[in-house]
């Protein structure tokens, strides 16, 4: 079993080392823009689904490679926190390396003070709000029964009352369902409670399982950008470079990636490009040999081509 990949590139934790704590899919909701796709059954009791010892070994081991690593990021094939090991392999990980770590979680879990108490540890939280009433909560997030949006809120609420590293909201901004005015402003309004450190605003580009999460339109993203800095800063959406590190493995570090999330085929072509020193011809070469492994399938969405681990 792999539970690390990368390290990814983004905007906002420049390189990136995933830990993936999770069997696929393992979540207590099931939205309708997730890139892993429907949950077909909720998990809602936290456990410790693989050894974390065993996870301790491999995340120390890829740290100790010489990899150039910005930041430790724990994120699953689901809920994160569902991992009932968290708190242990932040604790053990802080303690083996000066590396920040960030939690990426969509926060419904953080009602259980043991949950909140596992995260304090961290550099970074970032958990998902993605409405401001309940009724739109439902229809986006699909949670399991009874993971209301009360609970949601008042679970982040708490935790940014204990929590003093860095709260940062992630909030999927989905064309003709939370960009109105109206949904706006009531993300404001619960967003300017919860007192994040700031908002990032993130778009579904990649497959989604129901096919109905498009992206906003320009002149909706400018207006919820300005709209949300009323609660705190707007991250932009926009990601970084992908690198892939070395030829070593190549095989094994997309697929490791491709699991995660669909990987979209121009920048797996400019990171391949950038690996062989611009030999545009080695790199198509490297990117046929890839998909001849039979590992693959190509999906379309909105125009791009996207690779995802084949079913």
């Amino acid at each position: 079993m792999n539970y690390v990949f990368g390290p990814v590139s983004s905007k906002r934790l420049g390189q990136s080392l995933g830990v993936d704590l999770l069997p696929s899919k393992s979540c207590t909701w099931n939205c309708i823009y997730c890139q892993l796709g429907r949950t077909k059954e909720f998990v809602t009791e936290r456990q410790e689904f693989f050894p974390k010892e065993e996870i301790l070994a491999e995340i120390l081991e890829t740290v100790n490679s010489g990899k150039p690593i910005d930041w430790i990021t724990f994120v699953g094939s689901g809920e994160t926190t569902l991992y009932k090991g968290l708190g242990w392999l932040i604790a053990e990980v802080k303690n083996a390396t000066s590396i920040p770590v960030a939690v990426i979680t969509n926060g419904s879990l953080l009602s259980l003070p043991e949950v909140r108490a596992e995260l304090l540890d961290a550099d970074t939280v970032l958990p998902s709000l993605n409405a401001g009433s309940a009724e739109l909560f439902e229809r986006i997030d699909r949670p399991a029964p009874g993971f209301t949006f009360e609970r949601h809120v008042e679970g982040l609420r708490l935790f940014r009352q204990e929590y003093a590293g860095k709260l940062w909201v992630e909030v999927m901004l989905i064309k003709g369902v939370n960009d109105s005015e109206e949904a706006l402003r009531d993300l404001v309004a619960v967003l300017s409670d919860i007192k994040p450190d700031m908002i990032h605003l993130v778009l579904p580009t990649r497959p989604t399982p129901e096919g109905y999460a498009p992206v906003p339109d320009e002149d909706r993203i400018r207006r919820a950008v300005f709209m949300l800095s009323a609660a705190a800063p707007v991250n932009h959406p926009a990601k970084g470079e992908m690198t892939l590190g070395s030829a070593d493995n190549l095989l094994e570090t997309v697929s490791g990636i491709a699991a995660r999330h669909p990987l979209q085929e121009r920048e797996l072509q400019a990171a391949l490009e950038k690996l062989f020193e611009e030999d545009s011809a080695k790199a198509e070469q490297s990117m046929a040999e890839l998909f001849s492994s039979g590992r693959f399938e190509k999906v379309n969405q909105g125009g791009e081509l996207y690779w995802i681990i084949k079913s």
